[in-house]
Formats: structure tokens, C-alpha cells, sequence
């Protein structure tokens, strides 16, 4: 519970997700919804309030009064959200949720956005006011008033419809309206959108109730289907949810978050659009949904990989949109202020442009773990993936800008070695499993380029003076990208190598806990966060090599920085434990499940 004044910034961990599984949105403690895009993730926003407070565009439903208490939830295995607000005089509660149907029984909006306000003891004056600003608030537009059936904000050929039980009036081009609720009165509010097609106006009263009602249905659904049973099973299965908001259900990309421009260094410029599906994620993210049960999840995942990267194979591209579109240029929306005066406001991503060689290594490995055990690829998946190793055998010798996309001079970087031989050795493994059927030169040829490739790590990516691998071969520093030899085979996580490595990696990166990527080089102003993922492989490691105590200690320990809904941005402020960086990341919640899975497998 937090007693606190309206109208502040809000902190990032202050922020809940909602989404329907093609956008998502993010609300505040103070029950107003600052972040959308519309129709998908990467879409333009509609509200953008939270990186311009002014400027941006939000939907606030809250306490008239400038001061309430907050206590919030999600629905027990749901993303349906649930804010409780109680000031001096009475109680409400807001639920949020962006509706979803499978079953196709009714007429539904392209999107919506579905929120439901009730008294729940003495009254409280409720406030709302709606402020739509299309397009990174670069268009301004006039809500229109359409008598019973709410208003209309129209831009090009998309439009919003209003649909309330509250009355509302303009203020400039917003809109505004309060309401007095006492117990067990109920008001809803939906907005609904649509682009390129007739509008659909979602009825309110019994048939909103009907839609969270399925909606909460689908969720428990889904969240029955996860396998682990583990310890950490309330956290496991919040972050299953999470990656499901993340993706894009019509082709199963997955996004690496649903933000742009949250600051990993306040006021430094450290700024990047997360709102694409990165190949870097690709293997641990399909061991994550594998390992939980959502095997339809994870070929969906790879089946989307295949089919995105054909428009730049047999070479592969470091992101793509969820449609598999390849160009994403960076450019500065110098009109909005940025999360806390953070600038620039960057749309799109130039990482795209860049070398990561270690990407091979993440689709094959994919690949391997969706398909084990389960039959041969079909005939043009095979060649796709065969091509993947020609282009390994071309090109690891080549430098890169690293698994961390190091905007800087080209480097021999270890672990993009190590992915290269990852790819090769999966190759082989789906030959010899007879996944795929490799022609007698090729298996020659991978196999011995995997040897060259083992030969060069462990006599220039080891560096024997400091007793561990170093961050760039024949190098001095340390990354902790290293730790993830041990979670993807290459090396035993009991190696005597890899236990110093560890311990080294700690020592130079790690400080209460947590851990930081890389000892500083990326020439980028600020220092950044501990990236939260890394704190989970670190326990991945410790798993794998049986000390289980520690690996439960430094799990409970990570669990703590997380918001109180379960949720991770991409960094954490090591000397506050603020979240920094988009939010929620991916790629954090896929570390959790992958540690807690760790530590079960190694109990048992």
C-alpha cells in the first residue's frame, strides 16, 4: 500500500501490464494507463504520457481526492487488473484489461481497452479524464460527440470510439468527467479501436461484465497449461503471462518489451526502442515456453523465426518487427521531453544495421530444443537452417558489435565465438538425431570449423593469467554474457574454468547481488544499471554445478527486486534497486523462469 499525491511521475516499477496478445498498455499506480500503441506493439502510441507527462497522452480513472491510499493486484492467473483506491471518505476499485475472445461469439473492435470503476465502501469521487494524442502526440485531434453512442476521435483512417456510462465534456481537446460512486455502483469505460474498417461499439453493463468474465476464463486457462510445479510456481507462472503479453499472437514473434526510450541511465542518453523481436533471445526464450509446458508457443516462436528471417537469408538480421519487417530506422521524436527529462525519445532501432554473429547460435539452439525428440523439419525449414551453418563457416573468424549491440569499433568478442560453435554443434545434433540430413561434406565441413572455432576459445578467449574467459579474445576484461557457456553446453558448469570465470565475473561485475554486463567500454555517457537477466544466470550456473543453497539464496534474493505485480524492467539500480530501462523486458522474465527451472531440475 502506498499513501500518495495524484499527478507525479510515476517511477517505472510504478507501472502494471495489460494487453491482449497484439498491443499491450501500461498503468499506473494512480490508474492512469500512459503508454499505448495502436493496433500492435510497434505501432504508433495513442498515449505517450509517460515519457511527456504534458504532451504525450494518457487515460486517467482515479480519486477526485489529491491523496489515497493504493493496494493492487492481477487476478489470480490473469493479466486482468485490479486497483483498489481508498481515500478518507471511501473505497473503489478499478479493473483493467484489454479483452480477449477466441471463441468469435460476438462482434468485436479490431482492439479495446476495457475499464470498470465500483464503489466498494462509503463513496468516493471519481475523476476521469481521457487526453488521445495519435501518433507519438505529433497529430492533434477533436474528440467528436455522437449523443448515445459516446464520442469519436478520428485520425486517417483509424478511429476511437468512447463508450462510457460517465457523462464527459471537452476541456480543450480533452475529455473530462467525474461521477460519485457509492457501494456496489459500477461505471464503465471502453475505448475501442479500429483501423481501416467499420467501427464496432462494445456494449456496456452485462456484456462488459461478460467480456472480463471471459477474458478471466481465457487467462486461467491458459496459466493451467504451465508444467512447472516448483517452488517459485506464483513467480514462474506471472512471468509465463508476461512473455504471453509480449507476443504478438498472429505470427508468435516475440517482442523484447512494449516501451521505448525508458532511460537505463537517467538523463544519459541511454534510450532504445525494445519494441521488436530480437534473435539473441531466441534459445532461451524457446527453453523458457518448453520448459513450462507451451510447446504451441514455442514452435510458434520458431515458426516465426524461419519464416522472418527469409527476407534476409541465408545471413540473418539482429531484430525484426512482428511482421518480419526488416527496416526499423532510428530517428528522434525531439517534441516529447523523455521519462524524467530523459532524451532523446528514439522510435525504431538501429542495432539492425549491426554484425552479431552470436544470433546463429540462438536460432539453431532454438531450434534443437523445440525439435527434440520430435521428428525430422521439413524440407525447406532444413535448408534454411543448413544455410545458417554456411554463413557460421563464412564469418566467425569476422569481429562484431557483441550480444550487447556495443555501438562502437568492431571486437573479437568471446561469446559470439562461443554461439557460432553453438549453431554448428546444434547442426550436427539435429543430423545425428536425423532432424535434418546433412550431406557427408557439410557434416566434415561444420565439424571442423566447430573444432577451429573450441580452438580459438579456449586459447584466445581464455586468458590464463586471470584465470577466465575474457570479454574479447586475447582481452583483459570480463563480460557476463561468459556465464552462458554453462547454460548452453559448451562447457560444464563445474568446469574448472567456468567456476573461476564465475568468480571472477562477480568480483569485477557483481555488487549486492546483482550484476552488471560488462566493465565499461561502449564510450555511451552514464552508467547504466545491473541487467537483470544476468542475475539469473548466475544462479543458472550455480544450479547446474549443485550448489543448490546458494542458487536458492541468490534466486529469493532476485525475487526482490521485482514490482510488487511480479514484474521486470531490463535493469535495476544497484544502489536504490530501481528499476531501469523498458518495461517489463522479456528477456528478464525468460531468466527467472530458466533459473527456477534450473534449480528444480538440479533437485531432482
Amino acid at each position: 500500500m502506498s499513501r500518495t499525491p495524484s499527478h507525479r511521475l510515476s517511477t517505472i516499477a510504478d507501472y502494471a501490464l495489460i494487453g491482449d496478445c497484439r498491443t499491450a498498455a501500461l498503468v499506473s499506480r494512480e490508474g492512469s494507463i500512459d503508454w499505448l500503441c495502436l493496433p500492435d506493439f510497434s505501432s504508433p502510441s495513442i498515449f505517450a504520457g509517460l515519457l511527456d507527462a504534458a504532451r504525450g497522452g494518457s487515460c486517467s480513472l482515479r480519486p477526485r481526492d489529491p491523496f489515497f491510499t493504493v493496494e493492487r493486484r492481477y487476478v489470480e492467473r490473469t493479466a486482468v487488473l485490479e486497483t483498489d483506491f481508498i481515500t478518507d471518505s471511501g473505497s473503489a476499485r478499478l479493473i483493467d484489461l484489454m479483452p480477449i475472445d477466441d471463441g468469435g461469439r460476438s462482434l468485436r473492435p479490431m482492439r479495446e481497452v476495457l475499464r470498470a470503476i465500483e464503489g466498494m465502501a462509503g463513496t468516493v469521487e471519481i475523476e476521469l479524464r481521457l487526453d488521445v494524442r495519435p501518433d507519438y502526440a505529433r497529430r492533434n485531434l477533436r474528440p467528436r460527440r455522437r449523443g448515445r453512442l459516446g464520442w469519436t476521435c478520428l485520425w486517417g483512417d483509424e478511429v476511437l470510439v468512447v463508450h462510457t456510462d460517465i457523462a464527459l465534456q471537452r476541456e480543450g481537446d480533452a475529455l473530462v468527467g467525474t461521477v460519485t460512486l457509492g457501494a456496489g455502483e459500477r461505471r464503465y469505460l471502453s475505448l475501442a479501436y479500429t483501423k481501416g474498417d467499420p467501427a464496432v461499439l462494445p456494449p456496456l453493463g452485462r456484456h462488459a461484465e461478460e467480456r472480463i468474465a471471459d477474458t478471466i476464463a481465457w487467462w486461467r486457462d491458459w496459466t493451467g497449461r504451465c508444467q512447472y510445479t516448483g517452488p517459485y510456481r506464483d513467480e514462474v507462472v506471472r512471468s509465463a503471462v508476461t512473455l504471453k503479453l509480449l507476443t504478438y499472437t498472429l505470427s508468435g514473434a516475440i517482442v523484447a518489451a512494449p516501451t521505448t526510450s525508458l532511460p537505463e541511465a537517467i538523463g544519459k542518453g541511454r534510450n532504445w526502442d525494445y519494441r521488436y523481436c530480437w534473435l539473441r533471445d531466441a534459445g532461451l526464450t524457446t527453453e523458457a515456453l518448453l520448459a513450462t509446458g507451451y510447446r504451441e508457443e514455442a514452435l510458434s516462436f520458431l515458426g516465426w523465426m524461419l519464416h522472418a528471417t527469409r527476407l534476409s537469408w541465408p545471413e540473418l538480421q539482429v531484430m525484426y518487427d512482428v511482421f518480419g519487417r526488416t527496416r526499423l530506422d532510428e530517428k528522434e521524436l525531439t517534441h516529447l521531453a523523455g521519462y524524467a527529462a530523459s532524451r532523446p525519445v528514439r522510435i525504431g532501432n538501429d542495432a539492425y544495421r549491426q554484425r552479431q554473429l552470436d544470433i546463429y547460435g540462438e536460432v539453431v539452439t532454438a531450434a534443437c530444443a523445440a525439435l527434440a525428440g520430435n521428428g525430422r523439419l521439413d524440407r525447406e525449414s532444413a535448408h534454411m537452417l543448413t544455410g545458417l551453418g554456411d554463413v557460421v563457416c563464412r564469418q566467425w573468424y569476422e569481429s562484431d558489435c557483441s550480444i550487447w549491440e556495443v555501438r562502437g569499433p568492431l571486437r573479437h568478442y568471446t561469446f559470439s565465438k562461443v554461439m557460432c560453435w553453438a549453431a554448428l554443434d546444434g547442426l550436427l545434433k539435429l543430423h545425428d538425431d536425423g532432424a535434418l540430413v546433412l550431406p557427408t561434406a557439410k557434416v566434415e565441413l561444420f565439424g571442423r570449423e566447430r573444432a577451429a572455432i573450441e580452438q580459438a576459445i579456449e586459447q584466445r578467449g581464455f586468458n590464463a593469467a586471470l584465470g577466465s574467459y575474457t570479454s574479447v579474445l586475447d582481452g583483459d576484461k570480463v563480460d557476463a554474457s561468459l556465464l552462458l557457456m554453462a547454460c548452453i553446453g559448451y562447457k560444464d558448469a563445474g568446469d574448472p574454468r567456468m567456476r573461476s570465470t564465475y568468480d571472477l565475473i562477480h568480483q569485477r561485475l557483481g555488487r549486492d547481488g546483482l550484476l552488471n554486463r560488462y566493465e565499461r567500454f561502449d564510450g555511451i555517457a552514464g552508467v547504466e544499471g545491473a541487467f537483470g537477466i544476468c542475475g539469473f544466470w548466475a544462479i543458472d550456473n550455480l544450479a547446474k554445478r549443485g550448489d543448490l543453497d546458494a542458487a536458492e539464496r541468490r534466486f529469493r534474493h532476485m525475487l526482490s527486486f521485482a514490482n510488487d505485480l511480479g514484474l521486470y524492467a531490463e535493469e535495476i539500480d544497484i544502489a536504490s534497486g530501481a528499476a531501469l530501462g523498458n518495461f517489463p523486458q522479456a528477456f528478464t522474465h525468460v531468466g527467472l523462469i530458466n533459473a527456477a527451472v534450473a534449480i528444480e531440475r538440479a533437485r531432482a
